[in-house]
């Protein structure tokens, strides 16, 4: 049986451990937002983002990364989801 795409990468970051200043980081910057803003990410402006930067001590850079992060995880999750387990090979379904 040939190697199952994607599952090199998923062995490599069992290995991982998290980065514990990050994950501060993150944090903080969730932490800093209205119980709105971590509702709906999109409402996030320019202001709210310097505030929220000022907020949990980081910068607007690290508050944009978030934000990036998150929408492009969330766009991969609702394709996962929408495709379903198409093309997964059955001994996983």
């Amino acid at each position: 049986m040939g190697m199952i795409p994607g599952l090199g990468q998923l062995k490599q970051l069992k290995n991982m451990k998290p980065d514990e200043k990050e994950l501060g980081r993150v944090e903080a910057i969730i932490n800093s937002m209205t119980r709105e803003e971590r509702g709906n990410y999109k409402i996030i402006n320019g202001s709210r983002r310097r505030r929220i930067a000022l907020g949990s001590g980081t910068t607007i850079q690290d508050v944009n990364r978030l934000l990036k992060n998150f929408a492009q995880t969330k766009k991969m999750m609702e394709n996962l989801t929408r495709k379903g387990l198409q093309g997964v090979p059955s001994m996983f379904h």
